[in-house]
Formats: C-alpha cells, structure tokens, sequence
C-alpha cells in the first residue's frame, strides 16, 4: 500500500517537457517587454525620418519659387526690401512658417547684384518627435536656391511711366532710326508704345512693352517680328546716381555765362569736396563755349542754346533742378559727351527727380552729336520740329518720350549703355 501511494504522488507530479513549457512562455513575454519599445521605437523612428523628408522637399520647394520671385524684382530694378518682401510672401505661400525660421535674400556666394544671381535660403525650427528619446536638440532644416537673370539685348529708348497711355509716342512726320538697340516702355497701358499717321518712320531692333503696342506700317524691327507685350518692366539704369540735394545746391555760388566763356574758368566746391557749378534762373549759350569736364547745375529756368551758338565739350553733365527744364531750339551746333567714370558716369543731362511733369524739348533746326543719356525720370522728353541728332550714341530715359515733327534721330548702342531689355530668369541651384 506504501508502494502503491509513491507510485500515485510520482505520477501526480508535472513532467519536465511541462515545466520548460512555462518556462518558455515566461521567457517569450521578457523578450516581447523588451523588444516590442524598440520595435515601436524604430517604426516611429522611420515615420518621422518620412516626414522630416516631407518637410525638407516641401522647404526646398518654398525657396525654389522665392529665389524666383526676388530675381523677378531684382530684374524690375526694385531694392533690397522690395526683393525680401517678394520671396517671403511667395515662400508663405507654399506653407514655410516664417515664425519658426529665417529667410535671407542676397547675392550668390562670390557674386555681386551686378552679377545677375540671386539667393535665397531658408531654414524652419521644429521640435522632434519620437527622436526626443535619443536627442533634445530642436532639428533645423535648411534650403537653398540660386537664380539668374541672364540674357536681354541693349536699349536706347526707355520710358519709365509705369500707366501712362502713349508713353513712348511715335507721331507726325517723324523719322527715328536706331542702330543695334531697342524701345521700351513700362506703361501698362494698352498704348504704351504708340505710333500715329501713317507718315511716322521708326527704325529699332525691337519694341518692349509692359502693356500693349499699337503700330503702323512705319515701324521696321530689325531684330524682332513684331513688338513684345507683356513684357516684364525694365529697371532704371541710372536708380542708384545720387543727385545733390537743394541744400547742398544753395551753398554755391550762382555763375553766369561770362564764368565760362573763358577757358580758365574754375569749379566751385560743395562742402562734400565735389566740384561744380550753378547757374541760378537758366543759361543761355551763346557764341563758343567750351566746357571742361564737370557738373554744371541749372537751378532753375532753362537751358538753351540760340542760334548760331557752338557749345562742346567732354565728360559733362548738366543737372536741371528745381523744376529746370531743357529747351534747345534754332540753328546751333552742339558736340557733347558724358563723363565715363565719377559719381555721374553716362549721363549727359540729367532731370532731378523731384522735377515732376517737367518737359524737356529739341526743337527747330537743331544738330546734336551726343554720347551719353538724357536722363530725366520724372519728366518728359520731346523731340519736336525739325530736330536732328546724329553722329552719337544717346539714350533717352525719362517718364515719357515723344518724337514728333520732322525729327531724325540716329542713335546706337555701345558698352556705356545700360538699358538692357528682353532678359529671363532661370533657377540655376
């Protein structure tokens, strides 16, 4: 009976095949504790990894379209500002969070603005996410894009008026031929470019138009089939010429025609240490004068030469203020060209900018040879009567610009001339 009672506790007794049974699950349920974090960890890990690539594609994105937009500013001749303002809206637009990074608009590593390359770069701070295990640091994505305005062709013609009808206005019995350059006009209007009677001839490589061209038969592209519209603005060659303000006019002393009709006669200086000199209520030249290099200011008045009048020289430029206009009329032979180097590099006659509305006039029997631009940005140039100008290489810059009359002017373009038209953007990096 004692044997009997062993025999039946032996066989009540588990086996060794179940006691490693549930062992084994015990084991199974330590190494799921352990691996199941990390397993959740890295699929975390590779879900964020997604999604920061997400935001970087998206972010490279935004300064792709900025880069462009600030180029397209940069083209139009807009400052620094106006370039930022571009981009950061148009990166905003595509989703980039300006509150959590930066946005930086200058020229492209080793260039200048003068180069034609732009960069924008980019960057966005974001808290991590499952990361924030390993790391707390905040990740900074970052992106960059470099654009190009290249191309265009040269210019001699440019009317800055961004709406007036008629801006560059073709009319009479005029005949305008220009060598190896274009017209352009920023008008909007759908006549900016505008050409009336059948009797007006205009000769140009191309026509450029911010709004629209209404043409007629005498019009003659050499370089284009017919005028571009809808063309982007063209930026002020001359925006960064600093023009002496009122102040600085007012402390030299006013000069006269007699002061020049000698060739001894000396420059006064402004207090900056530039040299110049003011004719106070207009100049009238008569008989010969030749002038030395130097700004001479009208301030005030106009600017004339009578008939029979010689008036030469090289590296001048005439500044009209205060409300100074030009009005050159009779039989008078004038030869004169701009300074090449110096604070007013290019410009042969130069309305001020605070001039609004004021009107500059060749008229009669008058013959020009000039080299350099007449520049009045806020004012009007016309070119009336039986005017002439040959022999030079002049370009006209001013709000408006009319030909009209029986006026022929020859024009051409050289390495001084620095209305470019016709040039494109393109995303280069």
């Amino acid at each position: 009976m004692k044997l009997h009672s062993r025999t039946a506790k032996h066989r009540s007794r588990p086996g060794l095949p179940g006691r490693l049974a549930r062992d084994e699950k015990g084991a199974v349920a330590v190494v799921a504790a352990i691996v199941f974090p990390v397993v959740i960890g890295a699929m975390g890990l590779g879900a964020e990894t997604g999604y920061w690539f997400l935001k970087q594609r998206k972010l490279q994105h935004a300064a792709d379209v900025a880069v462009y937009a600030a180029a397209v500013r940069y083209r139009a001749g807009d400052a620094q500002a106006a370039m930022e303002a571009a981009a950061l809206r148009t990166a905003r637009g595509t989703g980039y969070q300006p509150d959590i990074g930066t946005l930086l608009v200058e020229p492209s590593s080793g260039s200048t603005t003068t180069s034609g390359k732009i960069s924008v770069e980019l960057t966005e701070t974001h808290a991590r996410l499952f990361s924030s295990v390993f790391s707390s640091e905040p990740l900074v994505l970052a992106a960059r894009a470099v654009a190009e305005v290249k191309g265009g062709s040269k210019a001699c013609v440019l009317a800055l008026s961004t709406s007036v009808s008629g801006a560059v206005t073709v009319t009479g019995s005029t005949d305008v031929k220009l060598t190896g350059c274009s017209v352009a006009a920023n008008s909007t209007a759908t006549d900016a470019f505008l050409m009336r009677n059948g009797s007006a001839l205009m000769s140009t490589d191309c026509v450029y138009s911010v709004g629209g061209a209404i043409t007629t038969t005498g019009l003659t592209l050499t370089g284009c089939s017919q005028p571009v519209v809808s063309a982007p603005p063209v930026s002020d060659p001359f925006a960064d010429i600093v023009e002496p303000d009122e102040m600085q006019i007012d402390q030299l002393p006013c000069r006269s025609l007699s002061h020049i009709s000698t060739s001894t006669y000396s420059f006064d200086t402004f207090p900056t240490g530039e040299e110049a000199l003011r004719f106070c209520g207009g100049l009238d030249i008569k008989g010969t004068i030749v002038l030395k290099p130097g700004l001479y200011i009208i301030d005030g008045g106009e600017l004339t030469v009578t008939a029979g009048a010689s008036l030469t020289g090289n590296g001048v430029t005439f500044l009209l203020a205060n409300a100074a206009r030009a009005n050159l009329t009779g039989n008078s032979d004038i030869t004169l060209s701009a300074p090449t180097t110096g604070p007013y590099a290019g410009l042969l006659l130069f309305g001020s900018r605070l001039g609004t509305g004021v009107g500059h006039t060749v008229t009669g029997n008058t013959e020009w040879s000039l080299q350099g631009a007449i520049y009045t940005p806020t004012g009007a140039i016309d070119f009336t009567g039986n005017s002439t100008v040959t022999g030079g290489c002049l370009q006209i810059v001013a709000d408006r610009v009319t030909f009209t009359g029986n006026s022929t002017m020859e024009t051409c373009t050289d390495e001084a001339n620095k209305i470019v038209v016709g040039r494109t953007v393109a995303i280069v990096e």
